[in-house]
This record gives C-alpha cells, structure tokens and sequence, in this order.
C-alpha cells in the first residue's frame, strides 16, 4: 500500500486533543463506542431523557414508520434488514452500521455492508460506505451480517474496521467535498470480488483516505465476522484484528498473527503488533474492541483474548527483542519477538476463566459446552481504577456458565490472575455485553446473553437484583439520567431505575417490532435506539420531524 507522507487534515481543537488523550472533549458527541470516555464505561451524564417512548405503526404496505403514531420520537431511518454496529455522532452527524436491504443506490445492489452518514438533526440520508463481501464467503465474511464496527470519528475523519477486515479512514464529508487523501480507488473497491466493473463515486458516496487489509497485511483470518470498534490512544489506533478458527472450528489457520496491532491514524501505517501470542490458544474467534485508562501514570490499552484472557498492553510500540515472547500458559509453543518488527507489549494478564469451568472430574471441559471455558467478546471497561469484564461466546452456541471479574491493575505486571481479581460475579450466564457504572451510586449494570440484567455494586461486587428480560440479550446496559436503558432479542426496548435495593423498577416497556441487538446510546440530549431495521431518535416531548425515506424504487429492487 503507498503512503503519502502529507495528507490534508483538518483539525479541531478537540480533534487535536483526541491525539493526546485519546478522545474528544466534546461533551455532548458521541464519538466512539464508549462515547467521550476512554475507559468504554457506557454511561452518559445527560440529564432530562425520558423514561418511555412509543415506536409507532408502519405505514401500510411499507416499511416505513408513520410518525403521527409515535411519542417522544423525533425522527426514524429506516436502515437494512440486520443491524449491529451502535451508532456514533459527531459533528453534527450520525454514523451506523447496516446491510443493503434498504439500498439507497440502485448502482450498489445485492449484499453488502454499509455505513450511512446521517444528518443528526433531521435524520436525511448524506452519503454511504458500500463494502464488497469477501470472495472466501462466510467462513470470514457471513452473509447479510451488514457493519458491525462502531467507528471512531475525530475533526474530519473517520476509522473504523470493515467485513473485510481491514481498517479504513474516511473523510466524514464523503465524496461531497471531493477525492482526498492519498486513496483514489474508491470505485475499483466498491466492486471488489463482485466481478462487475468499477462504479465512479458520486456525492453520496464515501471518501476513502486510507486502506489497511489486514487479511493481506498481516495473514489474520478473521471467523465469520470482523467487528472492532478502535479506539485512539496518544496518537495512535488501537484495533483487534478478530483473527480465529477456519470452517472446520478445530484449525488455526495463521496462529503466528497478531491480535492485536497498533496504526498510524494519518497514514495507516502499522506501528506495532502485539507479542501476546494468543495464536494457538484461540477458543473459536477473537471479537473483543479495546478500551484504555491511565494506570500509574501512564497509559494501558485493555483488550479481551479469544483465549479467555484480558490483557493490559503498552501504549508505546517498542522494537523487538529477539527472545522469546512470554509465555501465559506453559504449554504453547514458543514464539519469538522479531528484533525488525514493533510490538505493543504485554504489561498483564489475568485469566477470567475459573479453573472448574476448564476441568471436571480430572479430564479437561471441551469447548463449546456449557460448563466449559468461554473467550472474551465484550469490551473490557475502566472505571476508578478497575478493570471490568465478562467472559462468553458466539450467540450461535447458546447459553452457557458465565463469569464477571473486577480487576485492579495499580503497581502489577505480568500474570495477576491471583493477584488482580478483587471481586468475581458467577451468577452471570455467557455474556458478550459491555457493562454500564453509575458515578452517581456506584451501582454496575451488565446483561447476559440469558436475557437477565444484574445490578452489582462496583467497588464490593456485592449483587444487588437480578431483572428477567425472558429473551437473550446481544446489547449492553446503557445508564443515564437515574435510567438504565436496554433491548433484547424479541425487540423489547426496557427502562429500570438506576438503582439498589433488592428488587428492580421497571419504568416502562416497549417493543419495537424486530430484534434489537444493538445498545442505546446518547448524544446532545437526543436518545439514540437501534433496532434490526430502523434507527430511533428519541427525546422528551420530541416533535416529530420528517424523514426521506429510500425510494420505493431503490428499495425494491435486488440483485
């Protein structure tokens, strides 16, 4: 790939802050995944949400949402068919993730994955990233799956990591503002493996800046699907490259690629790999996004191992050393960090899997079962000075035992697993949920994929209520306002109090009329619920504004 040593950038104040600290100062966005806050906790300080809101019908014979029927919406998108990748808001424009159910471009047809640009105060459609599947299928890339990465805007660009397993930066205008940035092959991609000719970008389309194939940069080979959402860290990006087991779920097909790497935001460039080793050890896939905080003064980039294991590693790439990388189980194969090559270094670990979840009766637990070990696909959350997160699996492998762990990484190094834990929760099923902490009460709020909510006190650990949804759960918790806000598979959209005490309040419930498997988040006072078809912005005493729905044309015609 060529790299232009200067690029055009536009830099905010904010923006140029994000390179230091690592995320915006816009208090109000909603920037990444985890919003403003480093640490991923998904907590918001917005007050004046309301506790209820009504979906609405649709309009007969359509998909469309009739706004007349709703309360306290402002404005619907109708989106794809299957939608994951939680939105983020910034400058004054909304970013999601879907598929090409709903095509708004009738030269983009058949099965893709799209982020769309949406203006955040009317809902109008901007402009679109159309992404070609992989040629290799659903082995990496499964169908109608759409985006699943949340992205990372800052200033006027965008990151984010595509179902192709690369990592793109986009120019937030799209193509409106004209080609920039040293990748002008925006209509060979958008064709990529279709075997049709390229198609010439139009305003609606995105601006590509850069490109980083990870599949044939590194050799990673993603399972079924690639997912992170990245995270800035003093200046650099910070991805989980999702590699993991072929079709067969026994082999590894490229144990010897990272994990974990390191990128330049400006250029793409790769600035390190991580040297945990993971490879060989891999449960089934690797779906984790990182979260980061300050720990004795410097910073740590947290990660979820599809081993099991949650690492801490360096912020600050440095050369290899020649020697063996350090081991985290005694029985792996030996690897050796290469004295040319970069690394993100481990600084700890500790293992989240129990030993009775590993063996029973003398003989080892055989991954998937129920009672076995589990990997890490949530993101791990730092709040005051704790490391927060669960162990789980794919969704395709049903229900299982869980557990939750509340680390203290202050003053350690190297393998804490019984040096770090503080507090572990195994009332908790498989989750693959981001927990929500409450400043206000201290009370943790995290869903399994069981379809229970738990609420848990922070510091002790100690477990307040449990709150049956009846329906798996995909999703995260989301706290604000006293309200924690969550969704479920049968598309019930629930409301509790944010608080202790032995049984939950259920302030309100209602159903949305399709799965919803993403996670509420909130931006500038607006309420932003995604469901598998449509995207909600919500407020008290919104009024409804009206939308531009894709055509009916555009809509109904499929390859």
């Amino acid at each position: 790939m060529k790299i232009m040593s200067k690029m055009k950038m536009t830099w905010t104040v904010p923006a140029a802050l994000a390179l230091v600290t690592g995320f915006a100062s816009q208090a109000d966005d909603w920037p990444q995944w985890g919003g403003n806050d480093p640490g991923r906790n998904m907590y918001s300080p917005a007050k004046g949400l309301p506790s209820t809101f009504d979906p609405g019908r649709t309009k007969a014979g359509t998909e469309d949402i009739d706004l007349a029927t709703t309360k306290n919406v402002k404005w619907v998108v109708k989106l794809g068919s299957q939608s994951y990748a939680n939105p983020v808001v910034s400058g004054g424009k909304i970013f999601v993730g879907t598929n090409n159910e709903s095509p708004r471009d009738k030269r983009h047809l058949g099965d893709r994955s799209v982020l769309y640009a949406i203006d955040e105060k009317t809902g109008k459609f901007l402009w679109q990233l159309v992404v070609p599947k992989l040629k290799s299928g659903k082995v990496n890339d499964w169908e109608n799956l759409g985006l699943l990465s949340s992205p990372l805007v800052i200033g006027n660009r965008l990151w984010l990591v595509t179902s192709r397993g690369e990592v793109l930066c986009l120019d937030t205008e799209g193509m409106a503002n004209g080609n920039d940035g040293p990748y002008k092959d925006e209509a060979k991609y958008v064709t990529l493996d279709t075997g049709k000719p390229p198609i010439e970008p139009g305003p609606t389309d995105a601006d590509i800046i850069w490109r980083y194939d990870m599949m044939e940069e590194l050799g990673v080979f993603p399972h079924n699907a690639s997912n992170c959402s990245i995270i800035m860290v003093d200046g650099k990006l910070f991805v989980c490259t999702s590699n993991g087991q072929d079709w067969t779920h026994v082999n590894i097909p490229s144990p010897n690629s990272p994990s974990f790497i390191a990128l330049d935001p400006k250029t793409g460039e790769l600035l390190g790999e991580d040297n945990a080793a993971i490879g060989h050890r891999i449960f089934h896939g690797q779906w984790t996004s990182p979260s980061a905080g300050k720990v004795d003064g410097k910073w740590q980039v947290f990660f979820g191992g599809g081993d099991g294991v949650v690492y801490a590693l360096s912020a600050t790439p440095e050369k290899g050393s020649g020697q063996p990388k350090v081991k985290v189980f005694p029985n792996q194969p030996d690897q050796v960090e290469d004295a040319d090559l970069s690394y993100i270094k481990k600084i700890w670990w500790a293992d989240c899997v129990p030993p009775e979840y590993k063996i029973k009766d003398g003989k080892p637990i055989k991954y998937p079962a129920a009672e076995g070990p589990s990997e890490i696909n949530s993101t791990p959350v730092y709040y005051d000075g704790k490391v927060y997160v669960a162990i789980g699996q794919d969704p395709e492998h049903g229900e299982g035992v869980g557990r939750l762990v509340c680390i203290d990484p202050a003053g350690k190094t190297g393998d804490i697993t019984k040096t770090g834990i503080v507090w572990d929760y195994k009332g908790i099923k498989r989750s693959i949920s981001t927990v929500s902490i409450d400043p206000a009460t201290g009370l943790l709020f995290i869903a399994d994929f069981s379809g229970y909510v738990h609420c848990l006190d922070a510091k002790t650990g100690k477990l307040n209520w449990v709150y049956d949804m009846k329906a798996h759960m995909w999703g995260s918790t989301f706290v604000a306002d006293g309200k924690v806000y969550v969704g479920d598979e049968d598309g019930d959209f629930v409301v509790l109090a944010a608080k202790g005490g032995d049984k939950p309040v259920v302030l309100s419930e209602t159903n949305l009329g399709t799965q919803m498997y993403g996670t509420p988040i909130v931006a500038n006072g607006t309420m932003y619920v995604l469901c598998q078809t449509h995207l909600f912005a919500v407020g008290a005493d919104a009024k409804p504004v009206a939308v531009d729905a894709p055509k009916k044309d555009e809509v109904q015609v499929k390859n």
